[in-house]
């Protein structure tokens, strides 16, 4: 067995955890109580408050007393509900990823949340939310060996003292600056801010009609685009990539932050998404999807978005790089489509590739942005020829490669009707052989 220390027993959760998990309802507590502290209101007058008040803490204390977590084997296990018990198990080998989560209010009490992504469509979120900050890293790196250990049914090398520190083995790859970030997201939504800029000079022409506009809904609605704006900046804030040993380290936030490990070969698909307005400077977002859902109960919109982008803004070299350290044998030599593709998609048309080595499948699309996909072939879970009335009468196709992601997905869009069909046998041969390859994850 590993000489790794592991949590003995059944662990609790961090008791301030309650409070963190209020979120909004925590600061609306705390407002509540502010002029009870000071004496600006008598007990008797805020008695309804400070019931309700009371009631909120005494759920959150019942809620932290009731949940417990520990390790048995090979699976985390997590108890929690008061009359209705339930008794979750996650097993490690099906951890895709390991996100450390610090909302704001985390970062004030000093602690943090640990969410493990589990394989599957269906799969579940194992949510330890949340635990002193100066244990989560340890635990992680834990889990995380535990999980390798699963995942080749082996023991994991005995050793005489700690292993090295995750930090130190890993190596920054980039780091997204601020200024280009900024200038990213404010042309990649330039429609949001010519409304923005138009209520401005509005305002400063016509105070009283903008105030109208506003007041009869507008607001709301220039409030939704500035909070939109504001969450993409804060969950990509100095966004750093790193390399190590168990993954690839993603870090980043600026009032929540975020710290995700994505697990060697469990990457299932990878794209480079070039928007009109940042081709000209040669910028582009590298993407990645992993198995299983992006979207779970309890989470924030913060960290909803964060797990498939891996660089939101970055040079094109920058962004190729990386994708040469997550799918060395890419192809290289993409073949366009047939010239009768034009009378069908004209805007689409200069833009629709693909190609395939052994290992990996690759297209091309987009009529506004440019979409670069490629999908390993051994994470390939159906291949769909498609054929649609126009198609048929231009003798072309489709051949569609599906992985058990959500957000990435390669479409060898309107080749040849004889191609496509070729391409679907090889496909389907070269798919077959990869998934019997041994897995390096």
């Amino acid at each position: 067995m590993s000489s790794r220390p592991r949590p003995e027993g059944w662990q609790r959760l961090h008791p301030l955890s309650p409070v963190v998990r209020g979120g909004r309802a925590t600061i609306a507590v705390f407002f509540v109580l502010i002029p009870i502290a000071f004496g600006r209101g008598t007990l008797g007058n805020e008695i309804p408050e400070f019931v309700i008040v009371a009631a909120i803490a005494l759920a959150g204390f019942v809620s932290w007393l009731v949940t417990r977590w520990r390790i048995e084997g090979d699976d985390l296990r997590v108890e929690t509900g008061l009359l209705r018990r339930q008794s979750l198990r996650f097993p490690l080998a099906q951890v895709q990823a390991i996100d450390v989560v610090r909302p704001g209010l985390a970062r004030m009490f000093r602690v943090a949340e640990l969410r493990l992504r589990m394989a599957g469509s269906t799969g579940t979120t194992a949510r330890l939310a949340y635990v002193a900050e100066h244990e989560v890293e340890p635990l992680r790196d834990q889990l995380l060996a535990l999980a390798r250990g699963a995942r080749f049914d082996e023991e994991l090398p005995a050793t005489d003292s700690e292993p090295e520190s995750a930090e130190a083995e890993q190596h920054v790859l980039t780091t997204v600056g601020t200024a280009p970030l900024v200038a990213s997201i404010l042309l990649e939504n330039w429609w949001i801010v010519v409304v923005l800029v138009g209520l401005l000079v509005g305002f400063a022409l016509s105070p009283h009609q903008v105030g109208d506009l506003l007041g009869g809904g507008g607001f709301i609605w220039a409030l939704t685009m500035v909070t939109f704006v504001w969450r993409r900046f804060n969950q990509q804030y100095r966004l750093t990539v790193a390399e190590g040993s168990d993954g690839l380290h993603l870090r980043g936030g600026l009032v929540a932050l975020t710290a995700e490990v994505i697990r060697p070969g469990r990457v299932q698909a990878v794209r480079i998404v070039e928007p009109a307005l940042w081709r000209p400077l040669g910028w582009c977002r590298l993407e990645v999807d992993v198995a299983g859902k992006q979207r779970r109960k309890g989470e924030g919109e913060a960290q909803r978005g964060q797990l498939h982008v891996l660089i939101p803004v970055a040079r094109h070299a920058v962004g190729m790089e990386l994708v040469d350290r997550l799918l060395p044998d890419r192809p290289r030599n993409l073949s366009p489509p047939p010239g009768r593709v034009f009378w069908k998609s004209p805007f689409r048309y200069r833009a629709l590739s693909w190609g395939r080595s052994e290992t990996c499948v690759a297209t091309t699309s987009g009529r506004v942005r440019r979409v670069t996909s490629w999908v390993p072939l051994e994470k390939v879970q159906s291949l769909r020829h498609v054929q649609g009335p126009l198609q048929r009468r231009l003798r072309l196709a489709s051949v569609h490669v599906d992985t058990a992601g959500r957000s990435v997905h390669a479409i060898l869009r309107d080749r040849d009707a004889a191609e496509a069909t070729r391409a679907l046998e090889e496909l389907t041969d070269l798919a077959r052989v990869a998934r019997r390859r041994p897995a390096l994850a």
